[in-house]
């Protein structure tokens, strides 16, 4: 497996994927994942055997030494899952922010206990819950957060 930039051209396998992932959601479309990367934001893709098998995208806000990171999804093909596919692309991610010193924020559905669990390995804490957050099935999202970089070598 190798990861790289998301292209343009995998935005339709990414929705693809969308259907099969978060099929009791509103799942991205193929137009949805391509206006992320018309915006210029950081998404990569994981592929293995020649084929598009998890993606990931995070965007950065702020002014140089004072960002903010927000993981914007992490999505893996089933067949690949538990193959440390999901956390080779979250690593990158949090490389990334680490890059410019910034915190990271993302949502996570209240249920979704293996995702919780992986981004708590890697530093995340919950702050926060978001009632009905996903829609339509009106699930619940823990927003969680890992400090910047700097605050991580401090501790």
């Amino acid at each position: 497996m190798r990861l790289q930039p998301l292209r343009r051209a995998d935005a339709a396998r990414c929705a693809e994927l969308e259907q099969v992932l978060f099929a009791g959601e509103d799942p991205w479309s193929e137009s949805a994942f391509a206006a992320e990367l018309d915006w210029g934001h950081y998404y990569l893709g994981a592929y293995a055997k020649g084929q598009l098998v998890g993606y990931a995208g995070l965007s950065l806000a702020g002014a140089p030494g004072d960002m903010e990171a927000s993981v914007h999804t992490i999505g893996v093909d089933p067949a690949w899952q538990r193959q440390g596919v999901g956390r080779a692309l979250l690593c990158a991610l949090l490389d990334r922010a680490d890059q410019e010193n910034a915190a990271v924020f993302l949502e996570v559905r209240t249920d979704n206990s293996s995702a919780i669990a992986l981004y708590e390995a890697h530093g995340f804490t919950t702050v926060g819950l978001r009632r009905r957050y996903y829609q339509p099935s009106g699930a619940d999202a823990f927003t969680m957060v890992r400090p910047e970089r700097a605050s991580l070598e401090t501790t």
